[in-house]
C-alpha cells in the first residue's frame, strides 16, 4: 500500500537531519509564521533546521512576540563545497600552501616527483549539506528569487517538499502538499500537526501557526476564512496560542515607521470615481523620511482597502528606479484581481496583491496608464 502525503512527509523528515526551509522573495505573516512553527517542530525532533529567504531580515523584526528559530539566513553561501581532487596513484603530494591577494586565491601543490600534469586534477562540486528542502508558500521555484537563481541545482540534488495553498501552485516538489481550500499555509501545517505530529505540539508552535492564520485572514475578516480555518484556530488556542496577544501585536501595536509612512500616503490619497480606483504615490523620500522600505507598502495598501470599502481597486505607485515604476494593487474581489493580470501580463498575483512593473520615468505617466486601462475595461 502506498504512503499518504502525510506519511511521506513524516518519513522524509524522520530520515533527514539537516533540513532547509525555503521561503519566497515576497514574504508575509503567513509564510514567516508557518516557517517558524515548522522549524520549532523539527528542532524538537533534534533536527538542524535553516530558514532562508532573500528578504528575511526586512520582516523578522515585525514578530517580536514569537519565539524565533535558531538559524535564519538570506543566502546559501557555504551550502556546498567545491572539491579539487588530485590523482596520487603515481605521484604523491609532499605539501600544500596557499596565498591570497585582493583578486586571487592561489593554491601551491608540491609533488613528490617531477612536475604535475593538469590531467591529474579534477574539479568536483560536493553535495549540498542539506538532505531535505521544504518550500513554504511559494507558487513556483522562481518565486524564491535569488535563492533559486543562485542555487537551482539544489532542486535536482535534494528531495523537495512543496507545501502551499495557492490555486496556481506549480507542484514543483517531489512531494506536493497543496490545499487550495485552505486559508493559508499555516492552516495546512496546523492540520498536519494535528494529525501527524501531535506529540511534538507546544505553545510556541501553536502561537506561530495561529499568527499565520490570523495574518492571512485579517483576523478572520477576509473571505478566505472558512469553517475549517476557524476550527483549526480554536484547536490551536486549546494548545496554548494566545489570540488576544497575537491580534494586539499584529493590528494594535504598529511600528512607528509604518505609522509615519501610512500618514504620508493617506495625505496624498486620490480617487477616480469612474473606475472606483483609490490610489496614492510614494517617493523614495517618503520611505527614507519614515525609515521604511518598499516591502512595507503592501501592508499599508491593505489598511487603505480596509478603510475604503466603496472602492473596487486600490493602488500604490512607487518610483522604484529612474526608468521604472512599481504598481502594487489590491481589488475588492477575486474576480477583479484576475482582471488586473489580464491588463498587465508582466505582473504577478501574490496572495491577494497584484504587483506589476510600469516602464515610465514619471509617476504621472504611470498613473495615466492605469486609469486609461481600467477605464477601457470598465466602460460599457
Amino acid at each position: 500500500m502506498s504512503l499518504t502525503p502525510q506519511q511521506q512527509l513524516s518519513k522524509l523528515t524522520r530520515d533527514s537531519q539537516d533540513i532547509l526551509i525555503l521561503l519566497p522573495h515576497h514574504l508575509n505573516g503567513d509564510t514567516i509564521a508557518s516557517s517558524w512553527a515548522l522549524a520549532h517542530l523539527l528542532e524538537k525532533q533534534e533536527k538542524t533546521v535553516t530558514i532562508a529567504s532573500d528578504t528575511l531580515s526586512k520582516h523578522t523584526e515585525h514578530y517580536p512576540f514569537l519565539n524565533q528559530p535558531k538559524i535564519l539566513i538570506e543566502t546559501l553561501s557555504g551550502a556546498r563545497d567545491f572539491i579539487i581532487s588530485f590523482n596520487t596513484k603515481y605521484n604523491k603530494i609532499n605539501g600544500i600552501r596557499s596565498e591570497e591577494d585582493a583578486q586571487e586565491y592561489r593554491i601551491y601543490v608540491t609533488p613528490e616527483n617531477g612536475s604535475i600534469s593538469p590531467r591529474d586534477f579534477s574539479f568536483i562540486p560536493a553535495q549540498f549539506k542539506f538532505d531535505l528542502v521544504i518550500v513554504l508558500g511559494a507558487l513556483d521555484k522562481e518565486s524564491l528569487g535569488k535563492l533559486y537563481e543562485d542555487n537551482a541545482d539544489i532542486f535536482y540534488e535534494v528531495p523537495v517538499i512543496n507545501i502551499d495553498h495557492h490555486a496556481k501552485n506549480d507542484n514543483f516538489g517531489q512531494l506536493n502538499i497543496t490545499d487550495i481550500n485552505a486559508s493559508s499555509t499555516s492552516e495546512i501545517l496546523a492540520n498536519l500537526v494535528s494529525t501527524t505530529y501531535t506529540e511534538w505540539m507546544d505553545e510556541d508552535i501553536a502561537e506561530c501557526l495561529l499568527t499565520g492564520i490570523i495574518s492571512a485572514t485579517e483576523s478572520f475578516q477576509k473571505k478566505n476564512t472558512t469553517p475549517k480555518a476557524l476550527h483549526i484556530a480554536s484547536w490551536l488556542m486549546d494548545q496554548g496560542a494566545n489570540q488576544q496577544k497575537i491580534v494586539q501585536y499584529l493590528y494594535r501595536t504598529q511600528p512607528l515607521n509604518l505609522l509615519k509612512l501610512w500618514g504620508r500616503i493617506m495625505a496624498e490619497l486620490k480617487l477616480d470615481e469612474t473606475v472606483k480606483l483609490i490610489w496614492a504615490t510614494v517617493t523614495q523620500d517618503d520611505l527614507t523620511s519614515s525609515q521604511s522600505q518598499a516591502d512595507d507598502l503592501p501592508s499599508i495598501l491593505e489598511k487603505i482597502k480596509t478603510h475604503y470599502s466603496t472602492g473596487s481597486f486600490f493602488l500604490i505607485l512607487f518610483q522604484e528606479t529612474p526608468e521604472n515604476v512599481r504598481g502594487i494593487m489590491k481589488a475588492s474581489s477575486v474576480e477583479a484581481l484576475a482582471i488586473l493580470a489580464t491588463l498587465w501580463q508582466e505582473g504577478e498575483i501574490i496572495d491577494d496583491t497584484f504587483i506589476f512593473p510600469l516602464p515610465h520615468t514619471q509617476i504621472a505617466a504611470a498613473e495615466q496608464e492605469v486609469i486609461t486601462k481600467l477605464t477601457k475595461y470598465t466602460s460599457p
